[in-house]
């Protein structure tokens, strides 16, 4: 068969994930609409249906924001209500972008669209600065491990292009932050409705000297946010191959994602949670044999030993092993029209295993306005944030979120309607 070698930039290098997220009105999927149309990334069907949609509403200009504004009801009242995803590409990179809800009754969808994305772009309004949804998003973008943050402050043809209002605003952003895990945390000025500062360079903010939205997307480093450390390797068993042919009479493959950590064969690895010690024999990319295999990649790998491993067990190197336990601590974004519910029954998935939960208790919520723990109020509703204490019927084997988002993260899903009620953050 042929082997494949790893390449020194891994896969994440061409593709970047981010989401847009603001307030109402901030012009999110203005902005989306923007680096679609200066980057030719619209087809002419397209450009013409917003272009009549544009003249039906009475809009003095071609509305870029109904290319992202897809269900009817967002149309009609000019709001995004679901998660927009669309792609795009330059000579540089591969971009899936995601324009969520801004909302506060929609904190739950931009939660989904946030879930995966490596960058996120928080649009305020030069105008009326830092708002609670500003702090409430910036908050959720901070508990979901987001690394990398570029504040786009929109609309400054508004205020007159004036430095004066961006420095404000940068640092009147910076000092709330300083309470966030916000690790790299950028700057622009923009007007999304003109295109200044979008793709290309504003003539009216000469003082601008830094990159333009585009290009920092363009250059952002995200390969090193995944965990290649060797020793944290992760391989959560989707399935098991086992094909019994003439061909492959005695073939047994475990397939899955890997979640962290670098594996090649030879590695000495454990099987969780038996606690099985082996070797791998072999990694397969469909039929291409590897020599390596990093996170994000799907994979098969044979054993050098049989061994009694199936769906929801765990392969990790030998040399670090994530911990085990049954009662855990979540930070918890509460996603369901009903309230949490200390007698209902839920289940918790993680990666590829599922285990009944018991919530034993809230420890407190969030006011995402201060940035603060709250004591004493244990209703926990739909877009509220919360640490719960929670005891599982089987162990999990889990990272810290900050250190693996895969193994660091779950869902809560009704044991009855099978709803997904919950998304949480182990600490």
């Amino acid at each position: 068969m042929k082997k494949e070698i790893r390449n020194d930039t891994g896969t994440d290098m061409d593709l970047l994930r981010f989401i847009t997220i603001g307030s109402v009105d901030d012009g999110k999927s203005t902005l989306i609409g923007r680096l679609m149309y200066d980057t030719k990334s619209i087809f002419e069907d397209q450009l013409r249906a917003i272009e009549e949609s544009s003249e039906r509403r009475g809009d003095e200009h071609v509305n870029l924001a109904l290319l992202t504004d897809g269900l009817k009801a967002e149309r009609e009242q000019g709001i995004t209500i679901d998660v927009a995803y669309r792609y795009f590409a330059t000579p540089k990179r591969k971009f899936i972008m995601a324009d969520a809800p801004g909302h506060i009754q929609y904190t739950r969808n931009m939660v989904t669209g946030a879930s995966t994305a490596q960058l996120a772009i928080i649009l305020i309004d030069a105008r009326t600065g830092i708002v609670e949804q500003t702090r409430r998003h910036s908050h959720v973008v901070s508990l979901l491990g987001i690394r990398h943050v570029l504040v786009a402050i929109n609309k400054m043809d508004l205020v007159g292009f004036e430095e004066d209002t961006f420095d404000r605003i940068r640092r009147e952003y910076l000092e709330f932050a300083e309470s966030l895990s916000l690790h790299d945390i950028r700057f622009v000025p923009i007007s999304a409705l003109n295109g200044d500062n979008v793709v290309d360079p504003s003539r009216s903010m000469p003082w601008y000297k830094g990159e333009t939205v585009l290009g920092t997307l363009e250059s952002v480093e995200v390969s090193s946010d995944h965990n290649h450390n060797m020793e944290d390797g992760r391989f959560p068993i989707q399935r098991v191959i086992r094909p019994q042919s003439a061909e492959h009479p005695d073939f047994r493959g475990y397939a899955g994602r890997i979640d962290g950590g670098t594996f090649k064969p030879g590695d000495s690895v454990v099987i969780l949670p038996s606690g099985t010690l082996t070797r791998i024999d072999k990694i397969y990319s469909y039929k291409t044999e590897l020599e390596e295999a990093w996170p994000s990649m799907s994979v098969t790998f044979t054993l050098a030993d049989d061994v009694d491993a199936s769906r929801g067990d765990m392969i990790v190197q030998a040399g670090s092993l994530p911990s085990v336990s049954q009662d855990i601590n979540l930070d918890i974004t509460w996603l369901n029209d009903r309230p949490l519910n200390l007698s209902r029954k839920y289940l918790l998935r993680h990666t590829t295993r599922e285990t009944p939960v018991l919530v034993k208790g809230v420890e407190h919520k969030t006011d995402v306005h201060e940035s603060r723990p709250v004591t004493g109020d244990f209703t926990v509703s739909k877009n509220d944030i919360a640490r719960l204490r929670i005891k599982t019927a089987d162990p999990i084997f889990f990272d810290p979120y900050e250190r693996n988002r895969a193994t660091g993260s779950v869902i809560l899903v009704d044991e009855f309607t099978n709803e997904t009620v919950a998304a949480g953050m182990i600490r």
